[in-house]
């Protein structure tokens, strides 16, 4: 039988692999090549350097298909703790995944229509750049719903290792304080909370790190639970 701490290691390495790719792809790209108010510009970055842009595409899935292992994995270390719990937890996660993939549709759309082709000459340069630019932020907005599960789904993860009694439980009140900054995102795209609330509160996504370092680096303790208790 695997030790749990070989399974809390692999569950921080499968979490820190799955997640790297969204620093290029939901970070960098976006802010990279995405001018507000000037469709052209932002059309001509892309083709100049679509490659970049392709990349992005793809780190887009690797990432968000990674992240079915990752709560595959947290869940085999999680659900002894509480099945139901641990339960929730997966399926807010699984909820997330497929929204972000069909999402990745909105930038190849994006891409079609700035590359053009035969079947696109009704529309003339402008208009495709204009229409480019729509599905460039339909994307953004795409990430807006799949936020909500990004947050939710770390309350009960976060409810399951501060009651594991084998990962330290502040661990687990800094994944329930980072929900918040997740759903703040949203709310402000719903013009729910200001920029102002919205720009602090979404700082707290980064207390999610922690939790991601400790599983990868020191694993988790392999006494029961009842002993802990």
């Amino acid at each position: 039988m695997e030790s749990r701490k070989k399974t809390a290691r692999m569950a921080g390495l499968l979490y820190l692999l799955a997640s790297l790719p969204g620093i290029f792809s939901l970070l960098y790209v976006p802010s990279h090549f995405i001018v507000s108010g000037n469709a052209g510009a932002t059309a001509g970055k892309i083709a100049s350097q679509e490659v970049v842009f392709r990349i992005g595409i793809l780190c887009e899935v690797a990432g968000f298909t990674g992240f079915i292992l990752v709560v595959g994995q947290l869940y085999r270390l999680l659900s002894e703790v509480n099945k139901a719990q641990a339960s929730m937890m997966f399926l807010l996660m699984l909820v997330s995944i497929p929204i972000s993939l069909v999402n990745v549709l909105n930038e190849i759309a994006a891409l079609m229509l700035i590359r053009g082709g035969d079947y696109l000459s009704v529309f003339n340069q402008p208009q495709r750049e204009a229409l480019a630019m729509l599905f460039l932020k339909l994307h953004g907005q795409g990430f807006v719903v799949a936020q909500i599960f990004w947050g939710l789904w770390l309350i009960p993860f976060g409810i399951l290792v501060y009651k594991s009694g084998f990962l330290p439980r502040v661990l687990g009140v800094l994944l329930v304080i980072a929900c918040f900054g997740y759903l703040a995102d949203s709310l402000l795209a719903f013009r729910l909370l200001s920029e102002g609330v919205a720009g602090i509160l979404g700082q707290l996504t980064l207390a999610e790190l922690p939790i991601i370092l400790w599983l990868l680096i020191m694993g988790a303790k392999e006494k029961a639970l009842a002993a802990t208790a």
